[in-house]
């Protein structure tokens, strides 16, 4: 329940973060679930920063919030390509872009479902979210909103991008919302983004999903 109720108190402290350009706080799904649900005790923030310097300068005033909490996982993230706007914002043009083609990719999915097709969006993403979970190549998942319903997406990370292209390709009830989505028009905006994850930290659900297993039994984008 904290962390809902920073959801409402954090926007107004992010409405005064220098170098802060782009932001959406989020709700998120139950676990790996992209389906229906919610986890009540779990947040995430997307955000666009003029610069590294301003976003170190959030991770020092945030440092002690992140510590108290059970757990905190931190990705950086370049445009690796995609398409489609966040509430106008053209989000891969707006950052900076990927130094590399190989390697793992993070991607976002999301949209403003209209109001009829909601009930359409729910009952097909529910064998969607059930395929993605065991799929080859996928590294972590997570659903997230910015609404309940109607402002819902994904976010994901992969081995790398042939691993992300053959799920979606390859199953075929994804195939099928992807063809129902432009055939009846369910959104009224979406995004599609390709990231190159470049840094991380923390832990998400007990690891770091972009460290190589070796380094994690060694050694023993924000979701906080």
């Amino acid at each position: 329940m904290r962390s809902l109720a920073r959801l409402g108190l954090d926007r107004r402290l992010l409405r005064t973060v220098p170098g802060l350009r782009f932001w959406r706080l989020l709700g998120t799904g139950a676990g790996s679930s992209t389906g229906p649900g919610a986890d009540l005790g779990r947040s995430a923030l997307f955000a666009i920063w003029d610069d590294e310097a301003s976003l170190e300068a959030f991770h020092v005033r945030m440092a002690s919030r992140w510590a108290a909490a059970d757990e905190a996982w931190h990705v950086r993230l370049r445009a690796a390509g995609g398409h489609g706007a966040w509430r106008g914002v053209p989000v891969v043009q707006a950052l900076l872009p990927a130094t590399r083609t190989d390697g793992p990719v993070a991607i976002i999915t999301r949209a403003d479902v209209r109001p009829r097709s909601w009930r359409a969006f729910r009952g097909a993403g529910r064998p969607v979210s059930d395929g993605l979970q065991h799929a080859d190549g996928l590294l972590a998942v997570v659903g997230i909103g910015e609404a309940p319903v109607g402002r819902l997406g994904t976010f994901s990370l992969w081995r790398d991008l042939g691993a992300a292209r053959a799920w979606a390709t390859g199953l075929p009830e994804h195939r099928e919302v992807v063809r129902r989505t432009r055939t009846e028009r369910w959104y009224g905006e979406e995004l599609f983004a390709r990231f190159e994850p470049y840094a991380s930290a923390g832990s998400w659900d007990g690891r770091d999903p972009l460290r190589p297993r070796a380094q994690r039994t060694g050694s023993g984008a924000n979701m906080p």
